[in-house]
C-alpha cells in the first residue's frame, strides 16, 4: 500500500500529520511518494527539526529534486541521497527498485527552456538516457510507477476534462514522450495546484498489437490548499513482475485511447483525415468501393439531397474512436449485425453472454444527437431485440450514459422474465440511485428523451422493453459503473 502526494512546499507538519492520521485509521502504508515542490521558500524552520533528527517522518518518504533555483541547496547530491531520517531524495533521474520487485521510474525538475539546462531542469538528453536504460532491458513491458513534477503535455486528449487546466498548453512534451515509452501503470505529477485523475488509457493499438496494461495518470494539488483539492492519494499495487499476465492486461470499462499516439509515430496516419463521404468507402469491414458500383442506400440519398440536408451528417471524432464502425480501432470480432445506420455488437466484459450494444455506424455522441433515420433504425433494433429475448424467456433493460463517453453506446442487458418484473427493475434502479443521491426521474408516457435533454447535456437514461423510461441529468460527478451495477 502506497501514498502519493503533490506539492508539499515545506508544509512538513501538515503532510506528516495527515499521514499519521491516515495510518492510525487505516493501518500502515509502505511509502510516501512526493512529486512537485517538496521544499518552499519558508521551509527552513520546519525542515531544521527533521534534518537534525528532532523529528522523524512517520513513513519512508521519497521525494523529487528542485524545480526552482531557490531550493537547489536542499539537494546536496544530484545522484540522490538521504536528506533526513526516513526522507530520501531519489535523484536527478533513474529507477528505484523495491525489495518486492516494484519499479519506480523518476525524473526530477522541470523541462529546460534553455541550453545548457539549469541544475533544476531536465533536457531531452536526460529523458533519452532514462528511456534507454529501461527499454534496453530484455522483455521490458513497462514500469509500475512514474514520478515527474510537471504534467505530460496533451494528457487530457481523448479523456475527461481537467477542469481549468488546459492540457494542450500545460506541462512538458518531454514528459509525454517519457510516459509514452515507459508505459507506467501509475503516473503521478503536480505543480499545477490542481487535482486531476484521468480516465485510464491503453498502451496498445487494438487489433494491431498484443494487449498491454493500462496507465492511470493522477495529478495532485498542493498540501493544505484552501480549496480542499485532493493532494494525497492512497493506492495498492502489486508489482508487475509478480502479476498473472492475463490479469495485468485486463482493460477497464472506461479505458480510453492513448493520448500520446502522435508520439508513437502515428501522426502520419492522421495528417489527412478522410472526408465524410470517403470514410465508409475505404475503411469498412468489406469493400464498398465506388468502383464496384455498390453503395449504401444512405450514400445515394445524400447525393440526391440538397446542401442543407448534407449538413446533418454526423460530426467526425476529434481523435481515433473505437466505436465508429469505419475506424480500425473497432474490435470487429464482437460485431453481430450491421444495418444501414447502426450496428449491433457484443459487450466487451458483458454482464451476461447476450449483453449487447446498439451503436450508430457514424460518430454520434448521444441519442439526442441522432438524425431521424438513425433513430428509426435504433428503434427497429430495439424491437428486434425485444422479440428475440422474449422468445428466450427474457426481457431487456437498456441504458445510456452520456458522460465521459465519446461515442453513443446503448447497453442492452437481458434478464429472465421469471426473475423480476419491469416494475421490479424500475424500483431497483430508483432505490439504488437514491442510495447514491442520484435523482432518477420517470419520463412521462408518450414522451422521449429528446424532450428532456438537449444536445451536449450529460445524462443517464434507462429504458425498459415495456417503454418505461428513467432519466437523470448529470450536473457533477457520476459513478461510471452505476448502470452495470444495478442489473448485476
Amino acid at each position: 500500500r502506497r501514498l502519493a502526494c503533490g506539492d508539499v512546499e515545506g508544509r512538513l507538519e501538515a503532510i506528516f500529520g495527515r499521514v499519521r492520521a491516515i495510518q492510525a485509521k487505516s493501518g500502515r502504508f509502505d511509502m510516501l511518494l512526493c512529486v512537485g515542490n517538496f521544499f518552499g521558500s519558508t521551509s527552513e524552520a520546519e525542515w531544521a527539526e527533521y534534518r537534525t533528527g528532532a523529528k522523524k517522518a512517520p513513513i519512508p518518504t521519497y521525494v523529487l529534486g528542485a524545480n526552482t533555483q531557490d531550493t537547489l541547496s536542499y539537494f546536496p547530491d544530484v545522484s540522490g541521497c538521504e536528506l533526513a531520517e526516513n526522507i530520501t531524495y531519489l535523484g536527478r533521474r533513474g529507477v528505484y527498485s523495491g525489495c518486492s520487485g516494484l519499479q519506480i521510474a523518476y525524473l526530477s525538475g522541470t523541462e529546460a527552456q534553455q541550453q545548457p539546462a539549469p541544475a533544476h531542469s531536465f533536457s531531452a538528453k536526460d529523458v533519452a538516457e532514462l528511456k534507454t536504460s529501461l527499454l534496453s532491458t530484455p522483455n521490458f513491458r513497462g514500469v509500475d510507477i512514474l514520478l515527474t513534477s510537471p504534467w505530460p503535455r496533451d494528457v487530457g486528449t481523448f479523456a475527461n476534462s481537467a477542469g481549468e487546466i488546459d492540457t494542450k498548453k500545460c506541462g512538458s512534451k518531454l514528459v509525454s514522450d517519457l510516459a509514452a515509452s515507459l508505459k507506467p501503470r501509475y503516473h503521478f505529477a503536480a505543480l499545477e495546484k490542481a487535482y486531476y485523475e484521468r480516465l485510464p488509457y491503453r498502451n496498445h493499438m487494438v487489433l494491431q498489437e498484443t494487449p498491454q496494461h493500462v496507465t492511470r495518470f493522477i495529478a495532485l494539488a498542493d498540501v493544505g490548499n484552501t480549496s480542499k483539492k485532493k493532494y494525497l492519494y492512497a493506492f495498492s499495487i502489486v508489482p508487475m513482475s509478480s502479476m498473472d499476465p492475463a490479469e495485468l492486461v485486463k482493460q477497464p470499462q472506461d479505458v480510453t485511447e492513448n493520448p500520446y499516439r502522435k508520439l508513437r509515430k502515428e501522426a502520419p496516419k492522421s495528417k489527412a483525415p478522410l472526408t465524410a463521404e470517403e470514410e465508409p468507402a475505404c475503411q469498412f469491414f468489406f469493400d464498398l468501393n465506388k468502383h464496384q458500383g455498390k453503395k449504401r442506400p444512405s450514400d445515394r440519398k445524400e447525393r440526391e439531397d440538397s446542401q442543407p440536408k448534407q449538413a446533418k451528417k454526423p460530426p467526425q471524432p476529434t481523435g481515433p474512436c473505437w466505436f465508429c464502425l469505419a475506424s480500425p480501432e473497432v474490435e470487429k470480432h464482437l460485431v453481430v449485425s450491421i444495418g444501414t445506420h447502426c450496428y449491433l455488437a457484443l459487450a466487451k466484459g458483458g454482464l451476461s453472454p447476450d449483453h449487447v450494444l446498439i451503436l450508430p455506424i457514424g460518430h454520434y455522441q448521444s441519442v439526442v444527437d441522432l438524425s431521424s433515420e438513425v433513430l428509426e433504425e435504433v428503434t427497429k433494433y430495439k424491437a428486434a431485440l425485444k422479440e428475440f429475448f422474449r422468445s428466450k424467456g427474457k426481457r431487456y433493460v437498456l441504458f445510456e450514459r452520456n458522460y465521459r463517453s465519446q461515442h453513443l453506446q446503448l447497453q442492452v442487458i437481458p434478464v429472465p422474465l421469471d426473475l423480476c418484473t419491469s416494475e421490479d427493475i424500475k424500483e431497483t434502479f430508483i432505490a439504488q440511485a437514491q442510495e447514491q443521491q442520484i435523482e432518477l426521474l420517470e419520463i412521462p408516457e408518450h414522451s422521449d428523451i429528446a424532450q428532456v435533454a438537449q444536445p451536449g447535456m450529460p445524462y443517464f437514461y434507462v429504458e425498459l422493453d415495456t417503454g418505461e423510461k428513467l432519466f437523470h441529468r448529470i450536473r457533477g460527478r457520476f459513478p461510471l459503473q452505476f448502470g452495470r451495477c444495478v442489473p448485476a
